[in-house]
């Protein structure tokens, strides 16, 4: 099973970028383009959130038209950014996504795993929660998964990172009461977030929770405790999740940008160590 997460797309109307400096259009496409060119060709995509950067009809009908060539599955949850009845409306949603109480989840056995994504988007607010309804959904979906390996995709990560002004803004409101579902399921594998643009990892709550980088801009890394909520524009990436059986989850991250290369490692016949 391979997994590709994209994060952060923040899609924007033809001809503006995103905080009058990052193309994030001409972004999103190339990072579109480089999985779709992967081989192994991925089985799934999952985007976790901030499709859009306002949630506008004419943003989520760019970014149909690019996962309309995309050929390979999606599923998805929202971001802040993003709007439930626009991005409803306006993104024919792959058959396995789950519209529950009008928030937008899905539940999805692909495999040997169960992915598991929780919509987090509270309007109005830059952070994050979960209600009494999501929660009850989640614990479902966990515990009838019956053993089976499990990922949770969701916007919001329900930990501290040390960059303060995103710390503001992570999954507040229902964040315990997810800790202790999540320790109750020792078959959970990840919690796959997005929302920092940036790479992180950490352990929560018995597993392994990581943040995917942007593929477009990168929150500016500063663990001071005045951190400005600044970016920059660091070199895109996403991540690859490979999961086989005896071998277990696996994570890899991987630059958008093409480097050069494959060299052959090609050792001089007088380099020492070389006969």
């Amino acid at each position: 099973m391979l997994i590709a997460q994209i994060t952060d797309l923040h899609i924007r109307p033809r001809g503006k970028p995103a905080y009058r400096v990052s193309e994030t259009n001409a972004l999103s496409e190339r990072a579109f383009d480089v999985v779709a060119r992967l081989s192994p060709r991925p089985d799934l995509l999952v985007i976790t959130g901030d499709l859009t950067d306002c949630g506008l009809p004419e943003e989520y009908a760019i970014l149909r038209a690019m996962l309309d060539g995309l050929g390979i599955p999606v599923l998805l949850v929202p971001g802040n950014h993003d709007r439930r009845e626009t991005l409803t409306a306006g993104l024919a949603l792959d058959a396995r996504q789950v519209l529950d109480g009008g928030f937008v989840q899905f539940v999805a056995d692909c495999g040997p795993m169960r992915l598991i994504g929780l919509d987090t988007l509270l309007p109005g607010k830059s952070a994050g929660a979960l209600c009494p309804a999501r929660l009850a959904f989640l614990d479902k979906a966990l515990t009838e998964a019956d053993g089976k390996p499990v990922a949770i995709f969701m916007h919001h990560p329900p930990f501290d990172c040390g960059i303060r002004h995103m710390d503001a803004i992570r999954l507040l409101d229902g964040a315990q009461e997810f800790a202790a579902i999540v320790a109750r399921h020792p078959n959970i594998e990840r919690i796959l977030c997005g929302h920092h643009h940036r790479p992180i990892v950490t352990r929560f709550s018995g597993t392994i929770a990581q943040i995917a980088p942007s593929v477009t801009h990168a929150v500016t890394l500063n663990l001071s405790e005045a951190s400005p909520s600044t970016f920059h524009m660091e070199p895109p990436a996403y991540l690859l999740h490979s999961f086989r059986e005896g071998a277990g989850f696996v994570t890899h991250m991987a630059f958008v940008e093409r480097s050069p290369g494959p060299y052959p490692f090609v050792l001089d016949a007088d380099y020492p160590g070389s006969h």
